[in-house]
């Protein structure tokens, strides 16, 4: 399984710890990854622009945008809402979609002019819309949703590509941290300090967001508030973002964290369990129990980067941009 590979993986890295390897092992090859991902969705888009020949491919992007995702400083701070807009509890993806489509707007057919619709319209969940759908999926070739769908990953692709720009420009001022005009970065422990808040608040969001807003309460769940779940990514997102956030621990610490690999087995072998990974039976009391051992694990995990990573290097967790999500 991908998880048992990532630990292999981290265990036979060298030791070695700082922002240099965070940046090598991690955030660079990440974003890389997925302005690749994201180009190949769009390269794919203009052969073919059908829901079920793009379904791949979109998910392919999804899971190259889930190991960098959730760092949400310097070029990401904002370039990642047009990305990944969600939580979309007033249904703005919709509504935006639709209007576009009913007026076949002519911005739907420019990818420049794209980057100017609300975020909301844009990136991977607004794709999610148009692929799993019925209000929306049900479009041919030749079509305005196919031509928008294609304008669509052409401006994800654009927004990929400039992330990855950004980072090769923002990786330089974490690495000058404490060197005389760094402005943001006054020494070396507090670029550290943003990089373990980075490991810690992807797992933080899955507890949150993730997690927490399709439990909802034991009354009112709220299955359709999951991220993803007409797609049936909900438990997987989760899974992945755990994966990223123990990878960027490990390069950041260049220290064993054996209670934080266990922690992170352990979560891939209680999501097993759970029925749907999508969320959508948590109505029924067993369901909804699985995953909220789930949500506990997710913390175990984020408890265990505290105790083995910041407590032996004395790193201290800082605001992060998706604390008001």
């Amino acid at each position: 399984m991908r998880h048992l590979a990532l630990l292999a993986l981290i265990a036979a890295t060298p030791a070695s710890a700082g922002v240099p390897e965070a940046l090598d092992e991690v955030i660079l090859p990440g974003f890389a990854g997925f302005a690749e991902a994201a180009t190949a969705l769009s390269v794919a888009a203009s052969a073919d622009c059908t829901p079920e020949s793009l379904k791949a491919p979109w998910n392919a992007a999804f899971d190259a945008w889930t190991q960098i995702g959730d760092i949400r400083i310097g070029p990401s701070e904002t370039g990642a809402l047009g990305v990944a807009f969600w939580p979309d509890v007033r249904g703005f993806t919709p509504r935006t979609l639709g209007n576009l489509i009913k007026a076949e707007a002519e911005v739907g057919t420019d990818p420049a002019a794209y980057a100017e619709v609300s975020i909301a319209g844009r990136g991977l969940f607004a794709l999610e819309r148009m692929f799993y759908d019925a209000d929306f999926s049900g479009y041919e070739a030749g079509s305005y949703s196919c031509t928008l769908v294609q304008t669509m990953t052409a401006e994800l692709a654009a927004q990929a590509g400039a992330l990855d720009a950004g980072w090769e420009g923002f990786s330089k001022v974490l690495l000058s941290a404490g060197e005389e005009g760094n402005t943001l970065y006054l020494s070396e422990g507090e670029a550290m300090d943003v990089l373990y808040t980075q490991a810690l608040s992807g797992l933080e969001f899955s507890d949150v967001a993730r997690l927490g807003n399709p439990l909802g309460s034991f009354e009112r769940p709220r299955p359709t508030r999951a991220e993803a779940w007409r797609s049936e990514r909900s438990l997987r997102n989760v899974l992945l973002n755990a994966d990223a956030s123990v990878a960027l621990a490990h390069a950041v610490g260049g220290i064993p964290l054996p209670v934080t690999d266990a922690a992170l087995a352990r979560l891939h072998e209680l999501a097993e369990r759970v029925s749907d990974p999508s969320f959508q039976d948590i109505e029924d009391p067993s369901a909804r129990l699985r995953v909220e051992i789930v949500q506990q694990q997710v913390n175990a995990i984020g408890e265990a980067i505290k105790g083995e990573l910041g407590a032996a290097l004395g790193l201290t967790a800082g605001f992060n941009s998706q604390d008001g999500d």
